[in-house]
């Protein structure tokens, strides 16, 4: 399970291990599973399907722009925040781009994609420094390097790092200052305490925010994400896109998840005692953890393919995070389950170390 988490068809097939029966730790998705609400919503369009979807997805827009205080024609949704992120290179035409590592690895396929010679270069986070960016560092290399763009995942993917606002709106500013973009993955940000930065977008000609609602809301299956762009770029962006590619459920389903306040409320709840269940049993086992904002853990440990082996063999699926740049054998991540499943996830550990 290297290349993304989630494969549960190959996983099953490979195990033969029933598909509702694998237990899958290796994706961040909320632990509540798909929201009521969203799920009536869904039922009722049903009888839409026979029409094409909204190409502009306006009453989405509309209720985003609202939630979120923002001109809604800076708004782009997309299937998932994985086409945004494919899509910015390629209409922004990036020949040089500094990522932030260890982090989601489709950031640099996708500028490779767009443009195949582009210039890649690295700011490598350290693990003796808990994976943390250090805000002034950041500006230098990108100010001292031959780039168009710098990328970074906050909360960061995998390490769960979280750069707190002030310091990311400073890197925001300097780098509007010299005319490189920055290209913010909020993807995880709603399971944080840190407030987006989608606002500073309107003030900053060269500040892009994408956000994903496939995690928090648990529709993985459907794909839903969308983008804040400066005016201009949105406008850009959209001679690039394809039609329909928000489909008629995800539009209805987004609007239902973002008025439903009582989950939001429930899952804040739910990650704070289930977090704090998991820090506890890993201590408890000895198991290194780098302390993370978001639903999910990178641990490490020289045990690490015994690990996936074993719990693989229990029906459980954990991320291996040996192809993250930076990282090795010894990475893992596991997300934030369901207190049933986080119990039995511990349980295991420990019989794999006992």
């Amino acid at each position: 399970m290297t290349e993304h988490g989630g494969d549960i068809y190959g996983f099953s097939a490979r195990m033969g291990i029933p598909r509702n029966e694998v237990i899958d730790f290796s994706t961040s998705v909320n632990p509540l599973g798909t929201p009521r609400s969203v799920i009536v919503e869904i039922r009722q369009n049903l009888k839409n399907l026979i029409h094409y979807p909204d190409t502009n997805a306006h009453n989405l827009t509309k209720e985003l722009a609202r939630l979120c205080g923002i001109d809604p024609d800076s708004i782009l949704c997309g299937n998932g925040c994985t086409e945004l992120i494919y899509l910015v290179p390629q209409a922004m035409h990036f020949r040089g781009v500094l990522i932030v590592q260890p982090t989601f690895r489709d950031y640099e396929r996708a500028c490779r994609i767009a443009y195949p010679e582009c210039f890649v270069a690295d700011y490598m986070v350290q693990s003796d420094q808990t994976f943390d960016i250090d805000p002034q560092i950041l500006i230098d290399r990108a100010v001292g390097s031959r780039i168009d763009a710098v990328i970074l995942c906050n909360p960061n993917n995998p390490t769960g790092r979280l750069l707190e606002r002030d310091g990311l709106l400073a890197v925001a500013q300097a780098l509007n200052t010299h005319g490189i973009y920055l290209v913010v993955d909020e993807s995880f940000i709603d399971f944080t305490n840190t407030q987006s930065i989608t606002r500073a977008v309107s003030a900053n000609s060269h500040l892009i925010v994408l956000r994903s609602m496939t995690k928090f809301y648990a529709l993985a299956g459907l794909r839903l994400g969308f983008g804040i762009f400066p005016i201009p770029i949105a406008k850009k962006i959209r001679e690039y896109k394809e039609p329909w590619s928000t489909n008629t459920l995800a539009q209805a389903a987004g609007i239902a998840a973002l008025n439903d306040k009582g989950y939001r409320d429930h899952t804040a709840k739910i990650m704070t005692r289930q977090k704090a269940f998991l820090e506890k049993g890993f201590r408890r086992l000895g198991i290194e953890f780098t302390p993370s904002a978001a639903n999910y853990y990178l641990m490490s440990t020289p045990h690490a393919r015994i690990f996936i082996e074993k719990l693989a063999r229990k029906g459980i699926i954990i991320r291996d995070c040996s192809n993250f740049k930076g990282l090795d054998y010894r990475y893992l991540r596991v997300a934030v389950k369901s207190a049933r499943h986080n119990r039995f996830l511990l349980e295991c550990l420990e019989g794999c170390i006992g």
